[in-house]
């Protein structure tokens, strides 16, 4: 029997969002059906919503959702009916890297997540008056009341902390802190550089804070955002508006140059000069997505000293194990996640939007 919801959705690229009823499938056996009661906004939606990714609208996106399971399909196991679960992306769970624990790397993630709109079979999660809808988004599109999600997007969680202080780990947070805990693992006495400071850079911020790195350095060019830094971990802040980026991180690192970068800013010009800031040795850990097709010119010869430049996709998290552990530090306070999070009721998603874009809102959250 398929459900009734209201949903955003985004008739064509660069259209508003708008409100309106959509009809989801029965869930299938590895599917649950989820009331949402909150979702973050991300650019990666904004991207989408653009028309930037080739995902097929009119659709319905969304991708940091939270909520209660209200009804699973026939083989589902790791969830019942009342559990509260965070959001996140789907995996084949068959390929190589999700059997090894990288399901962030998994074999057909872009169409799965990103750009498929559908399930792996084809067939279509969202419609309206009988017309397939652009679809399981992340395997959730939880710009929606109701959302069918995939089984391995559910992550079950403690249901004593609220879900919307919890609904951005689906994606933005996990992103950031995966950058700092599971690729640069900083080790004692550690410079640790983290470029841009939105919700991915500050996710990452508060990461390193809770690691050895004992030098934590937070690049923007909006004061307030570097004021926030500072509050949540930063050791120093660099306005590149308003100071040369290559000489301020030199003399702050006292020339040797950093021994890990998360790139959140996706400006190509920006990531060839964290490139050029790396200590020998050092990682550049790149986040931030610029336009599909983008390059940058690199100096041969400056990563010789044993420079390395990672790509990162949803901070290579395996959900499962990452995601509570994450629900458990913003519950003891160690991961201050509040202060990130501007919520927006779900109709005024199109104000969430402006704000996000103006830079008035760090981390939206639509709530229900």
């Amino acid at each position: 029997m398929s459900t009734t919801t209201r949903a955003a959705v985004v008739e064509s690229g660069g259209a508003p969002f708008t409100l309106t009823a959509v009809e989801l499938a029965e869930p299938g056996p590895h599917e649950a059906l989820v009331r949402v009661v909150a979702t973050g906004l991300c650019h990666t939606d904004l991207g989408a919503a653009s028309g930037g990714l080739p995902f097929p609208l009119p659709g319905v996106l969304g991708h940091e959702g939270a909520g209660v399971v209200e009804a699973v399909g026939s083989a589902v196991t790791g969830v019942v009916p009342g559990d509260h679960v965070v959001l996140s992306f789907t995996s084949c769970g068959e390929c190589r890297n999700c059997q090894g624990g990288h399901p962030a790397y998994c074999a057909t993630w872009l169409p799965l997540n990103l750009i498929g709109g559908r399930r792996a079979d084809g067939s279509s999660t969202i419609s309206r008056d009988g017309e397939p809808l652009g679809g399981h988004f992340f395997g959730q599109s939880s710009f929606a009341e109701r959302a069918l999600v995939d089984e391995r997007s559910l992550v079950k969680v403690d249901p004593d902390v609220p879900l919307e202080s919890i609904a951005p780990l689906g994606c933005g947070v996990q992103t950031g802190v995966g950058a700092v805990w599971n690729v640069l693992k900083p080790r004692l006495g550690d410079t640790i550089v983290v470029l841009g400071a939105g919700a991915v850079g500050l996710s990452a911020v508060m990461a390193a804070a809770l690691t050895p790195a004992t030098r934590i350095i937070a690049v923007d060019r909006v004061g307030e955002r570097l004021s926030l830094a500072k509050e949540l971990g930063a050791t120093h802040t660099v306005n590149a508006g308003e100071a040369d980026l290559r000489e301020t991180l030199a003399v702050l690192t006292d020339g040797q140059g950093a021994d890990g970068i998360v790139e959140t800013t996706g400006n190509v010009g920006v990531l060839r000069q964290g490139a050029d800031a790396l200590a020998a040795r050092g990682t550049l850990v790149v986040v931030g997505a610029p336009p599909f097709g983008s390059e940058v010119a690199l100096d041969v010869n400056g990563l010789l000293p044993g420079k390395r430049i990672v790509g990162l996709t949803l901070g290579d998290s395996e959900t499962q194990s990452f995601i509570p552990a994450l629900v458990q530090l913003v519950k003891e306070g160690r991961l201050p996640l509040h202060r990130l999070i501007t919520t927006y009721p779900f109709a005024d998603i199109d104000q969430a939007v402006r704000d996000m874009s103006a830079g008035k809102a760090i981390k939206p959250v639509l709530t229900f």
